[in-house]
């Protein structure tokens, strides 16, 4: 991963997209000090994150939160939902024994595991797919944090369970403004949630911008692929002479980049895209399995 740069303003939900092993995941360790390097920049409510002690960042920790993609993973199978729910709290120090109960039944309520009680006790292997995500959303909530990696939280879900997935983070978006990282390879979903797009490719950042401008007018050939992927978001016709365009449009279907210069042009208000060539046939459609 190098060469990706951008910001989220509160209360903002910024999508990063592309395949499995693109980087995205890379990105959210990083911004969460899970992954350290000696260069760039990781900086969060005005302060520099790259070089502070572990002390120092699971200060900051606290107001972030990373809800990984796999809920059969990411909970520990030896403790109660109330346990992963309250782990958190009671790592920082947060309230006494009686409020850090009444936090977690409140945020268990939040996520829609109503009521509370029925579930607070149970294990996760008595808790179907999506209801654990719904646990590992309520263990990120509690906290109420001011930034949310949010690492493909649906994609290991029936489509039916998506929707309210999505609703939970949209609405504790709308009353706590919080911002998100949204990391997930489905550009459908990502417009239905997403302000934003951010688009990767071989670990770095190729097209950047609103998402209706990234949907409807995608002008990097990487873009361009995956949205061809999705039939209902088809790139429109070809660009007019004197719109920013790189090789023949027909060929950017067939072709992607070889070398990708990672300097973002902003060919538009807002709208950034990577300069590049184009010799080196598309990579497989993106797949919906495990991120690397």
């Amino acid at each position: 991963m190098r060469e990706v740069s951008f910001t989220i303003a509160p209360g903002e939900i910024l999508g990063l997209i592309g395949e499995s092993g693109s980087g995205k995941t890379t990105v959210a360790r990083a911004v969460m000090g899970l992954v350290r390097s000696a260069t760039g920049s990781v900086r969060f409510e005005g302060r520099e994150m790259l070089g502070l002690s572990e002390r120092e960042l699971r200060k900051l920790r606290r107001r972030l939160h990373l809800i990984f993609q796999d809920p059969y993973d990411s909970l520990h199978p030896g403790m109660r939902v109330r346990e992963i729910v309250e782990e958190a709290m009671k790592i920082h120090g947060i309230g006494d024994r009686a409020s850090r109960e009444a936090a977690v039944s409140g945020a268990l309520e939040e996520v829609g595991l109503t009521p509370s009680s029925r579930f607070a006790e149970r294990y996760p292997h008595q808790l179907s797919g999506g209801q654990r995500q719904r646990v590992a959303v309520a263990r990120a909530m509690v906290l109420d944090p001011a930034l949310v990696l949010a690492d493909e939280p649906t994609s290991m879900l029936d489509l039916s369970l998506r929707s309210g997935i999505l609703e939970i983070l949209e609405r504790h978006r709308d009353t706590r403004g919080a911002g998100y990282l949204f990391i997930t390879h489905d550009l459908a979903l990502a417009r239905y949630l997403c302000d934003r797009i951010a688009v990767m490719f071989g670990g770095k950042l190729v097209e950047l911008g609103s998402t209706e401008t990234v949907v409807t007018n995608p002008l990097h050939p990487y873009t361009k692929t995956l949205l061809q992927a999705v039939e209902e978001l088809a790139p429109p016709a070809p660009h007019e002479p004197g719109d920013y365009r790189v090789g023949d449009p027909s060929s950017q279907v067939e072709e992607c980049c070889a070398t990708i210069d990672p300097e973002l042009r902003e060919v538009a208000p807002g709208h950034y895209v990577a300069r590049h060539e184009i010799s080196q046939p598309v990579p497989d459609k993106p797949t919906r399995g495990k991120e690397e």
